[in-house]
């Protein structure tokens, strides 16, 4: 049974090259798609900038390597993920999602809560999207010349486009559990996961509150949609849950 989820201005250029000089080939060579396009580097739209796919293992392992900040995952035995009610799952983290000791490294980062979130978007040069600005980037085609079948300027239904098809959801497609980085269909404005895989957290409070956008693999595809309103305490973190960052558009930034 799934659960209910209640608990679920320009910025110079060079502050954003020293964020990506700061990961080093990281930020450069990966993680990369099965057809060898980079996804590290942010997307400019119209703005802001905004990762191309949700934060990963490696890109967070990176964070903590510089930081020696552990997670309150790890601190406190475990992440949670949903059973009969939440349960604390021992050895589950960031760097093992599932328990497993060699978890993928482009696997999004979970078991994070919403102040480690931040922490990372800070570290890296930018900042957690709003809920206006995710909602935006992962329905509104803002491309100069996007690939068909994508038309700039358009809203789309979906994250994927005029069919959810091809995101991670619990329907019937390739992932049991959580997607790679990439592995999924590349959706609106090029970026990937807006809709299911794992839900992302935003800068949105209320009250001790924070909303989580776009869904995940535990849920069906209507939680990919744009009225989906999600909103977990701040200070949860689970299996589902991940994030990504977003910046101040670059000086060469229409």
């Amino acid at each position: 049974m799934r659960q209910t989820d209640n608990t679920r201005r320009a910025q110079p250029r060079q502050r954003l090259l020293s964020a990506i000089t700061l990961l080093g080939t990281l930020m450069i060579t990966g993680p990369t798609s099965a057809a060898g396009h980079a996804l590290s580097e942010p997307v400019q739209l119209q703005g802001f900038a905004i990762d191309k796919t949700e934060v990963t293992i490696a890109q967070y392992g990176a964070f903590v390597k510089a930081t020696k900040q552990p997670s309150k995952a790890e601190q406190e035995g475990g992440g949670f993920e949903y059973g009969a009610g939440w349960e604390r799952r021992p050895g589950w983290s960031w760097q093992s999602p599932d328990g497993q000791a060699d978890a993928d490294p482009h696997l999004p980062a979970v078991h994070l809560n919403h102040a480690e979130a931040v922490a990372y978007c800070a570290w890296r040069g930018g900042r957690l999207p709003t809920a206006r600005e995710w909602l935006h980037a992962a329905f509104t085609e803002q491309r100069a010349t996007p690939p068909a079948p994508f038309v700039r300027g358009r809203t789309y239904p979906w994250p994927t486009g005029d069919s959810p098809a091809g995101a991670n959801t619990s329907g019937n497609d390739p992932w049991k559990r959580a997607a790679p980085a990439g592995a999924t269909k590349a959706g609106v404005n090029g970026l990937y996961d807006m809709g299911a895989n794992v839900w992302e957290w935003v800068a949105d409070a209320r009250g001790d509150e924070r909303r989580t956008m776009g869904g995940s693999w535990w849920y069906g595809n209507f939680r990919m949609q744009a009225s989906d309103a999600a909103w977990k305490p701040a200070h949860f973190y689970a299996v589902y849950i991940g994030f990504r960052c977003a910046y101040a558009p670059s000086a060469s930034a229409s």
